[in-house]
């Protein structure tokens, strides 16, 4: 019942039997109801029940029953606005397209909001990390967004969207695809400016056909590997920002198509770590190799490694930079939902805070999981 009505309704009560002379005395007590928390392990997605006891909450638009209060959304406290935490693909100081998580306010027009904080001196400026900076041109605006039912979000940007040098196009394009497709349901991207539908970039003429997608890549890079019998795969690297924040960075390579597993070759190539030239970092120690050949079994990849993966023998842990650097990639994947990492001779392997291993790790342990 809505707070105001309730209390009219109550004075009016109230008022009525002090004219009888009477008295009425007491008060309501008001449970609060404890909302689970997200999970990330494979075995516990499907659990979203709540506590035993638990009063079950109102439905979406439902008020809530009389003598329960409403309660603000998860993330936010009473008179606050909700916030969510989501993915902005923007630029380092090397020149690298990169995810930084942010927290965003909640809103009903998710991807028009997300979109507006990749604009310069827009509303995330004051939020950049040191040596970052958005990516869109300052001044554009969102006309409007149209999403389709094959999963592609057509975009329709101002005039300003134009207004870029020609080194920086490709990395506007990768930002705007890879941070609309962190949404489940967002598989492509098109783009228009003032309504008309572009199938090239307008400065440079980067191609966008009638879609981009994360199949385009991003941050390229030339490993010497021809488009025959190849495919492109996207591996993530670590690096740190000026102030020492590690952070992973997205890199596109193309790798052999024929080979007799596709895993293998993805962990291989983790394994011997980022080109030399790059600013990224390999989180492998010397000699770490696959035991085994990797396996996918119910969307779970499972790898095993030999002992020399281990940043600490005795404890039988592995980095967290590493653990991340194999998720991200691998789950880059469309078929592989977590990956399983086992350890040849070693029980059970431990991050770097002690906790086990004891399941897959999905990419929402790192990546926020909406739906627009």
């Amino acid at each position: 019942m809505n707070k105001k009505i309730a209390g009219l309704f109550t004075s009016v009560i109230g008022l009525s039997i002090l004219l009888a002379g009477c008295s009425l005395k007491g008060e309501q007590a008001v449970d609060e109801v404890d909302v689970p928390q997200d999970t990330t392990y494979v075995d516990e997605l499907e659990e979203n029940a709540l506590e035993p006891g638990a009063a079950e909450a109102p439905a979406e638009g439902e008020a809530p029953a009389e003598g329960e209060e409403e309660q603000p959304e998860e993330g936010a406290k009473e008179g606050e606005s909700a916030t969510a935490k989501r993915q902005l693909f923007l630029m380092d100081a090397n020149g690298m397209v990169v995810p930084m998580t942010f927290e965003l306010p909640q809103t009903n027009e998710v991807a028009k909001e997300t979109l507006e904080y990749l604009v310069k001196d827009g509303p995330v400026t004051d939020m950049l990390p040191n040596g970052f900076q958005a990516v869109l041109p300052a001044g554009t605006t969102i006309n409007g967004i149209d999403a389709q039912e094959d999963g592609t979000l057509i975009v329709d940007f101002s005039k300003e969207f134009n207004e870029y040098d020609a080194a920086s196009e490709k990395k506007i394009l990768e930002s705007i695809t890879y941070t609309l497709t962190q949404f489940e349901n967002v598989k492509n991207v098109a783009i228009r400016v003032e309504g008309q539908e572009l199938a090239k970039m307008p400065v440079d003429g980067t191609p966008i056909g009638k879609s981009y997608s994360r199949a385009d890549g991003i941050n390229l890079m030339d490993n010497g590997i021809t488009t025959v019998d190849s495919e492109s795969v996207t591996l993530y690297f670590p690096a740190e920002a000026v102030d020492g924040t590690p952070y992973e960075v997205p890199v596109t390579e193309r790798m052999n198509s024929n080979a007799e597993n596709g895993y293998e070759e993805i962990v291989n190539a983790l394994i011997d770590g980022p080109s030399m030239d790059s600013n990224l970092s390999n989180v492998f120690n010397t000699g770490s190799a696959l035991a085994s050949e990797p396996t996918l079994k119910d969307g779970v990849l499972n790898l095993e490694f030999n002992k020399e993966v281990l940043s600490n023998v005795d404890e039988a842990a592995i980095t967290d930079q590493l653990m991340e650097t194999l998720v991200m990639s691998l789950t880059e994947l469309e078929e592989v939902e977590a990956v399983s990492v086992k350890v040849e001779g070693v029980e059970e392997v431990f991050n770097e805070h002690g906790e086990a291993y004891a399941e897959p790790v999905t990419r929402e342990q790192y990546v926020p999981a909406e739906k627009l």
